[in-house]
């Protein structure tokens, strides 16, 4: 499959947008390396009727997709490689550890920058906040926010600030409501998307698309989810409103508002809704992954 994009890509004109929501996180990850998609972007917004201990979340998580720890370069523990490293570390590394790799390079991160500016510009966004550890990675992550730091200059109508990692996501946890849209490497970005989540209501209600220059693919947050398969029981909001973000991506507000008001209504009377949605997550009324789909297609009738 990636032989057939790899030799295929050269033809790709415009965007191309592919919805994607089965297969391996592992066949997942490979395509946003082999089509550059290197923005990863994971609204997390409220619906009424969820169960939540929050209201009004309204947050949205642009990922850089293509470097940090999830570059996929790693060696094994006793490796020629792994040796050659810790060799040079001056007896900072254990002498049987595995080694990652993580780059953070200027043009990655400018672009993913550019990237978070536009989306609030395009969408009336007012904040963005970068979130890294420089303190301790100085030269990674600290590259990554001193490049923001750059290009927030470029946008004076944004509003730019800075958060380390660990405080990002005790804010998140005590005042969400001071954030908007969050800029991140791979690593944390893939952490505080679940954070996101969790404010909202879990995984079964968090979209996300991978966008690169030319094709943009669009899967929930939770992945695959293999062991869900075929048992008609996993909610299928993520999913469809991974759905409305392809819709938006390809202009198509009317019908992506028709879809997300259909969502919208169900969610809130409650009835047709899986079991992660009901009060009661043992509740026999709850209907199946099928029921709750085919409530949302007659609610936008």
């Amino acid at each position: 499959m990636i032989d057939s994009i790899r030799e295929n890509k050269v033809a790709l004109k415009g965007p191309i947008t592919t919805p994607i929501g089965t297969g391996f996180r592992s066949v997942n990850v490979a395509l946003r390396h082999e089509l550059d998609l290197y923005s990863c972007l994971r609204p997390c917004k409220s619906y009424q009727g969820v169960r939540s201990r929050y209201e009004n979340i309204d947050l949205v998580v642009v990922r850089e997709n293509t470097e940090d720890l999830y570059a996929g370069v790693e060696f094994d523990s006793l490796s020629p490689e792994a040796r050659e490293i810790i060799a040079k570390s001056g007896g900072k590394i254990n002498p049987e550890a595995a080694i990652s790799i993580k780059p953070i390079s200027p043009a990655n991160s400018r672009r993913i920058a550019k990237f978070a500016f536009d989306y609030a510009v395009a969408n009336n966004r007012k904040k963005v906040t970068a979130v890294a550890k420089a303190n301790i990675m100085k030269f990674t992550d600290g590259l990554f926010f001193r490049v923001a730091r750059e290009v927030a200059q470029e946008y004076p109508g944004i509003e730019y600030d800075e958060r380390l990692v660990d405080n990002m996501c005790m804010q998140l946890v005590q005042k969400p409501e001071n954030y908007d849209v969050l800029l991140l490497p791979n690593l944390y970005g893939d952490i505080v998307s679940d954070v996101c989540a969790g404010l909202v209501g879990g995984l079964g209600l968090a979209p996300g698309a991978n966008i690169g220059e030319d094709v943009a693919l669009f899967e929930p947050t939770h992945g695959s989810a293999p062991k869900y398969k075929g048992l008609n029981r996993a909610n299928p909001i993520a999913f469809i409103l991974s759905g409305v973000m392809m819709l938006r991506h390809l202009g198509e507000n009317e019908a992506a508002d028709r879809v997300e008001t259909a969502i919208a209504d169900v969610i809130a009377e409650g009835k047709n809704v899986t079991y992660d949605l009901k009060a009661d997550r043992n509740d026999p009324t709850a209907v199946g992954t099928q029921e709750m789909a085919d409530a949302i297609i007659a609610a936008m009738k």
